[in-house]
């Protein structure tokens, strides 16, 4: 048997069983796709990150339980922390970069903070698609798309309020995911804006937190809000939140990370 270290951390959180929980399995040199992704599956969390070294720095990929995707900011952040505090906690290291499908990825560390640089990835004003409020089960949207569909809503109340028909969603043509917002009202008011993330046709019914949807939400919410500077809250059952930043074509974004397991998969050779 072969055996591959897995960790599991929750990210965009600062305690355990909150944020977004993802896997990360280091690895010597890549397994074969249809192994990386049966092992995504077993893990069946959003997302697996898998590492290979790179010199001092990593290569990452990012699999979903049925996909792979080209950018994971949960999955990085907490491939960060395992590369700091696990891998090579000896050199005390504050800084990491990963080499993926999106470009590098630096991510600093400074006490329990984590920065992860991201690209950013403006939403340009579109037509919803038919179908979408029905299955939303919201009506009057406003609508922009990058890679994700935004759908803008009133309140923070409105975000938290959604019951969408996953099934509905997942049969969308076109579409890889929704993302609602919502500027912080109510209950919220302490941070910019809100959010949720639906991406059902990826086996991923509601991401808890996700930090590659802020890459869309950080300039959207910057050009509304006039700010650069903004704190965020997705508003899921397990919540995170994440500090955001926007600096031209990169955004910056910084949460906590807990890791909550540590194992071996065994794999047949």
């Amino acid at each position: 048997m072969r055996r591959v270290p897995c960790y599991q951390v929750d990210a965009f959180t600062k305690r355990p069983f909150a944020g977004n929980p993802a896997a990360v399995c280091p690895l010597e040199a890549w397994l074969p796709d249809e192994l990386m992704q049966q092992i995504a599956a077993e893990n069946a969390l959003s997302e697996t990150a898998f590492l290979v070294p790179r010199g001092g720095d990593w290569d990452i990929r990012w699999m979903t339980p049925e996909v792979e995707v080209e950018l994971c900011g949960h999955a990085t952040l907490a491939s960060a922390l395992v590369v700091m505090t696990e891998l090579d906690p000896g050199r005390a290291r504050t800084e990491v970069v990963f080499h993926s499908r999106s470009g590098p990825l630096g991510v600093t560390r400074r006490n329990d903070l984590y920065t992860l640089d991201l690209p950013a990835r403006p939403a340009a004003r579109a037509d919803a698609p038919p179908g979408l409020a029905e299955a939303l089960g919201a009506s009057g949207l406003e609508v922009a798309r990058a890679r994700d569909l935004v759908v803008v809503l009133p309140s923070s109340d409105a975000v938290r309020a959604l019951a969408p028909d996953f099934g509905a969603l997942a049969r969308l043509p076109g579409l890889f995911a929704v993302c609602a917002t919502a500027p912080g009202t109510g209950g919220d008011s302490d941070v910019d804006f809100v959010s949720r993330f639906f991406a059902p046709a990826e086996g991923i019914p509601e991401d808890p937190v996700t930090g590659s949807a802020h890459c869309t939400l950080t300039p959207f919410w910057a050009s509304r809000l006039g700010k650069d500077r903004m704190r965020a809250r997705q508003v899921s059952r397990r919540g995170g939140e994440i500090d955001c930043m926007l600096l031209g074509e990169r955004v910056r974004l910084g949460g906590e990370a807990v890791l909550v397991k540590t194992g071996t998969l065994l794999l047949p050779r």
